[in-house]
């Protein structure tokens, strides 16, 4: 039971700053711009619940189109959990999304809560962090040129490793201070593409997709001379995609963290073994 009742409500965009900022505290390391990429795609995405007027939990559902949205950025203030705020927002929020599937990465300790609410586990996800002790070497016949706009053949690669087309929410993000993106092609054929972006702490590669280690290796190639040596670099991996959890031990990163790709509704098909480091466990 509350003990002052609560008012529910999307945040502005000061807000979700703050929301952003919350998450940076709990330790999971968002980028600078993630946020307004996600608001972009979902401007009512983002909630929050207040009590006398101060914000005291937060939570994104953010819809993609009308089959499909993600979870993420669910957090009470600790000093009032236990007193159903953070259940009421849930509800609330997870309202937003009618009747699409829903997915989310869930963290360990609240995996048995999010199975009572309906999610059904997907697969698992590793963060691996570090600094970089092993610069991967480009491949011979794969070209790379910067990644400034959505193209067809982007959408279409996209359309593989995520449910639901996002065109507003890559407007955003391939024009976002600090992002740099690449695609890779093999000849005239599109094998690949990444961005690296500043985070809370270092930068963060994702989404890194590619249809080879050898294109992976590539894009990577190109992006991770871009930061300093010292830099904390993150990759988000699929654990069932052994390709991918083998390149970044080979990177010399270390797993830091785990959760679990989770799905309230039919599971919608995607190909992990395309996904070298997913976009955001906060935001899909």
């Amino acid at each position: 039971m509350t003990d002052a009742p609560i008012d529910i409500r999307p945040l502005t965009a000061a807000e979700i700053d703050q929301a952003v900022a919350w998450a940076a505290r709990e330790g999971w390391n968002p980028g600078h711009a993630d946020a307004a990429c996600f608001a972009a795609q979902d401007p009512e995405g983002f909630w929050g619940g207040f009590v006398d007027g101060a914000m005291v939990a937060c939570i994104s559902v953010v819809n993609y189109g009308s089959d499909f949205a993600f979870l993420g950025f669910y957090i009470v203030d600790a000093a009032v959990r236990g007193q159903g705020y953070g259940y009421a927002l849930w509800q609330r929020a997870l309202a937003h999304a009618g009747g699409r599937t829903v997915g989310l990465d869930g963290v360990v300790d609240q995996q048995e809560n999010y199975r009572r609410s309906g999610f059904a586990f997907a697969w698992r996800n590793i963060r691996f962090s570090g600094a970089v002790t092993a610069q991967p070497a480009a491949h011979d016949g794969l070209r790379v040129s910067p990644l400034a706009a959505l193209t067809a053949e982007v959408a279409a690669l996209d359309a593989r490793v995520f449910p639901a087309p996002r065109p507003a929410f890559w407007s955003q993000w391939l024009g976002a201070p600090g992002h740099l993106s690449y695609a890779v092609h093999d000849g005239a054929t599109l094998s690949g593409f990444a961005t690296l972006r500043p985070c809370h702490d270092g930068v963060k590669i994702a989404p890194l997709v590619a249809t080879s280690r050898a294109a992976a290796e590539t894009l990577l190639a190109v992006l991770l001379p871009q930061i300093p040596a010292s830099a904390q670099v993150t990759l988000d991996v699929p654990e069932p995609h052994g390709a991918a959890v083998a390149l970044a031990q080979d990177l010399g990163l270390q797993p830091v963290f785990e959760t679990a790709r989770m799905y309230r509704g039919a599971a919608p098909r995607v190909a992990p073994e395309l996904i070298f480091a997913v976009t955001s466990f906060e935001l899909g």
